[in-house]
């Protein structure tokens, strides 16, 4: 009788479980409470792999009514494994903190590991038919052990049966789920007025009791009879899916699909939302995931290609909103991927499956292989290796900019870079706590890394993850990163990651586009103007903008008041924020000491930027501080000769002088009116609004434009900027940058960095008007007629971030600091070689006796001012053959 009972199958009980389906408001009719159906039917007639040779029984594998073990239910039949597992472990899971380290593996997980770990064969049960310690003949199992759980498509993919004892690589279990713990996470679902019957109320997650039934139930395994995740919180091994087009759904007691648009609310809907967003609300109160161009169903519309589906065991044809959380993790995920990432590990395996999946063996630690970006590139690639539809057009290429010449450190030997900071104190300049002591601190959420983890103290830490500049949870289609409200047409507006329009009236700026929405970043502050000095404090910008309208960030051209009541804001508002976390003080040690010092980065590395370079001689071996280069000092900013000392520079050369900078962290004040230029210097957009747009970095650090435009990638045609991405991942220029720059810019027209803004025809060649007006006409026309050719550098600085000097010039007669000698040193050019010392000199020439506001220059400003010059000055030292202007190089 109870044999018969235990082997209940057929038409019969598929009928019964549908009533009961029926009965107990089961919300997802598709599934029913059928294990004979399922891949657990491991009797003879089951339709997997792993299967009994002759025993019929299908409940027997697990329960038994007679003689089941009395330390754990139900009505267990199996031993449990004696092994020691290694527990899930992350600096982003707040549960280490808050319970020191998760638990050895309890209540069901503990009954499914005795199959799923691979110890014990699946064919040994307690008791058979009143034999105990019996042996059921199987197939399709394991050889080594002999009988145990297969590996199915294997540990090398992540798609596997067998989870092994390293758990590391899948979902946390035994973790204390408190609203201590979602606080703590700020994305994560409070459940302590759900957790137990009678007091829990609650629909979604709790411990069950009569007439209580969460949709997620915890296990009361915890100290103290708390509720956990185990893996039955997530999994019921007897439900059968049968809709076939709802694909594989691995016995989950809600959706593995979103089945319909997110609402943005905060209740889970247990009809269609994934089962990820039952504990992980990623602050759907705010809309933010429903909104974000991974989950969007107008925007993220995208569907897998058959191969990639296949692999994934994905519906065909299944859209990327409706993949949502699956498109990026998978809850037992390769060997070695951090953060349950999928397809998260090294590039240097053996091999890939459809989709670009990884393959390879295992390495003696696994987690050193863990490779962020390949989560990316599985649908950021070329067409042919994307799982995606639309790659390359929709859906930016990412990868092949990331294989140039010059590319970002992402494909490091080591992930170095940490999101959370877990054990470790400090770091903050703004005083943010990210250490257990601070139980509400949104850290991981907000994907902030110590700056440790940056490289201060630690210089082998720098290299760059893609979560560094993006959030994947709130990143939006639109270009504008700070929209107001989400809705459809914010979200869903014109592409690309920010504007870069070129039509009339339109004033450039550097708010953040979509793409870097809810990212984190820092303000730097700094104790004076000059350009010597480093920032001394940083304040940290975090967290999504929700729903704040930043009218006042919009505003072009940007008032005083309004750009102060944005950098009030504690989210990041502007795409320097983001560079500056790692491009600065904040993210390395720096000794401020040049021309190289000891501290800050080091040029070189594979694919990165060499030390000597051809048409590029320096003298310097480090990389420079971009936050102490772009200050944009108020005082600074318009006409020089307003003030009477120019910070930096030495005191022979204060009067008429004053700090320069391009544009990136605030307008530089030099209108056309107070430039004396005219509009047609420039390309566009920058011929709009001169004196009082911004810029981005990526405005000159990127992939290559075409040769005279520095507002599209090369080849890209889409008016709407999807295809070519459009950001500093690599180029085949030093320093990714969009066109060249080295001692030859000036001479090569559009190909050349300077002159995708700069008009050649006025900058470089003879006939324009840029605003260096003297008392014989343009400056640079001037100089183009009488030299021939024009060369940026012999009177520019090689750094073009910011300067010491008005207009980005550099002055040989006042060389100092910023090469390690005093002050007002000067350094004389002669007919063999022009002035190079790294990082700021290269083939200089320049000298400037007085500085003057545009309009007011005459031949006798330039020239030596004493020795060790020669004295000459105007027309006199052009043409004296003891220094070079006769004979530039």
């Amino acid at each position: 009788m109870a044999r018969k009972h235990l082997g209940l199958a057929g038409a019969g009980a598929a009928l019964v479980v549908a009533a009961w389906a029926v009965a107990m408001g089961v919300a997802d009719a598709a599934k029913t409470p059928n294990v004979s159906g399922t891949r657990h039917n491991l009797s003879v007639s089951g339709t997997g792999t792993v299967r009994a040779v002759t025993e019929a029984q299908v409940c027997v594998f697990c329960h038994t009514p007679h003689g089941a073990r009395t330390d754990v239910t139900p009505l267990w039949n199996r031993q449990s494994s004696g092994a020691t597992y290694t527990p899930y472990t992350s600096t982003t899971l707040d549960a280490n903190d808050i319970q020191a380290t998760l638990d050895q593996p309890g209540g069901s997980s503990k009954l499914c590991l005795s199959c799923h770990d691979g110890t014990l064969a699946i064919g040994n049960v307690n008791v058979l038919n009143g034999v105990t310690n019996a042996t059921i003949q199987m197939q399709g199992t394991a050889t080594t052990p002999p009988g145990t759980m297969p590996e199915g498509s294997g540990a090398q993919t992540g798609f596997t049966r067998r989870l092994g004892v390293d758990l590391r690589n899948d979902h946390p279990i035994s973790v204390t789920f408190t609203s201590a713990l979602a606080t703590r996470d700020g994305e994560l679902r409070p459940v302590d007025a759900q957790q137990r019957w009678p007091a829990g109320t609650g629909t979604t997650i709790g411990i069950r009791g009569p007439g209580f039934k969460p949709h997620l139930p915890l296990e009361p395994t915890g100290a103290g009879a708390l509720g956990q995740v185990q893996c039955g919180t997530c999994h019921d091994p007897h439900l059968l899916e049968t809709d076939p087009a709802n694909g594989n759904q691995k016995f989950l007691r809600q959706n593995r699909f979103q089945q319909a648009q997110p609402a943005g609310g905060t209740t889970f809907d247990a009809v269609n939302d994934i089962i990820c967003l039952g504990c992980h609300t990623k602050e759907l109160g705010n809309a933010v995931w429903a909104f974000s161009a991974h989950a969007h169903q107008q925007v993220a519309n995208e569907t897998y290609v058959a191969a990639a589906a296949a692999t994934r065991e994905f519906p065909t044809g299944l859209p990327v909103w409706r993949a949502a959380c699956m498109n990026c993790h998978d809850t037992h995920t390769v060997q070695g991927a951090k953060r349950l990432l999928r397809e998260g590990t090294s590039t240097t395996l053996s091999g890939t499956l459809p989709g670009g999946f990884q393959t390879g063996a295992a390495s003696a630690d696994n987690f050193t292989r863990a490779a962020q970006e390949n989560t990316c590139y599985q649908c950021h690639s070329v067409a042919a290796e994307s799982a995606v539809t639309g790659a390359g057009a929709q859906v930016p290429n990412i990868k092949s900019d990331f294989n140039l010449a010059r590319r970002m450190p992402i494909n490091a030997a080591t992930e170095a870079h940490e999101i959370g900071v877990g054990a470790v104190a400090g770091g903050f300049n703004d005083g943010t706590d990210c250490t257990a002591a601070n139980t509400a601190n949104r850290c991981g959420a907000d994907m902030i890394e110590p700056r440790v983890r940056l490289g201060v103290a630690n210089p082998g830490n720098r290299h760059a993850e893609c979560t560094d500049c993006h959030n994947p949870h709130r990143v939006i289609k639109s270009q504008n990163g700070v929209p107001g409200a989400l809705n459809v047409t914010n979200t869903n507006a014109k592409a690309g990651t920010h504007r870069h329009e070129d039509a009339a009236g339109y004033t450039h700026a550097n708010l953040i586009s979509g793409v870097l929405r809810g990212a984190w970043g820092v303000e730097p502050q700094y104790p004076d103007a000059s350009f010597h000095t480093m920032p001394n404090n940083f304040l940290l910008k975090r967290g999504d903008p929700g729903a704040d309208v930043l009218t006042t960030c919009n505003d072009t051209p940007p008032s005083t008041v309004n750009k102060t009541a944005c950098d009030s804001k504690t989210y990041v508002t502007r795409e320097y924020q983001i560079c500056l976390k790692c491009h600065s003080n904040y993210g390395y040690d720096d000794d401020n000491v040049y021309p190289s010092g000891n501290l800050r980065p080091l040029l070189g590395g594979t694919g990165l930027t060499p030390v000597t370079r051809a048409n590029d001689a320096r003298s310097h071996t480090r990389y420079t501080n971009q936050a102490k280069e772009f200050q944009a000092p108020n005082a600074h900013k318009g006409a020089p000769g307003a003030f009477g000392t120019a910070a930096g520079a030495a005191a022979t050369y204060n009067n008429g002088n004053n700090r320069s900078w391009h544009p990136v962290m605030d307008v530089t004040g030099r209108t056309l009116a107070v430039r004396g230029g005219n509009a047609a210097a420039w390309l566009a957009p920058w011929n709009n609004a001169v004196g009082t747009q911004t810029m981005y970095c990526s405005d000159c650090h990127g992939s290559s434009t075409g040769t005279t435009a520095s507002v599209m990638p090369t080849g890209n045609t889409n008016t709407s900027e999807d295809g070519n991405p459009w950001g500093p991942h690599g180029s085949t220029n030093d320093f990714i940058l969009k066109g060249i720059w080295n001692n030859t810019t000036g001479a090569n027209g559009g190909g050349d960095l300077c002159l995708k803004c700069h008009a050649a025809g006025s900058y470089a060649n003879q006939g324009g008007t840029t605003g260096f007006a003297t008392d014989k006409g343009d400056g640079h026309d001037l100089h183009a007629a009488k030299i021939g050719r024009m060369r940026c550098n012999w009177c520019h600085v090689a750094v073009p971030h910011g300067w010491k000097n008005m207009s980005l010039l550099v002055n040989l007669n006042d060389v100092g600091p910023e090469v390690g000698l005093t002050a007002g040193t000067q350094v004389r050019n002669n007919t063999t070689a022009a002035y190079t010392n790294g990082p700021y000199y290269r083939n200089a020439i320049n000298k400037v006796r007085v500085f003057r506001s545009s309009g007011t220059w005459v031949e006798t400003d330039c020239g030596s001012q004493g020795a060790p010059g020669n004295g000459q000055t105007g027309r006199n030292w052009m043409r004296d053959s003891n220094e070079n202007c006769t004979n530039p190089p």
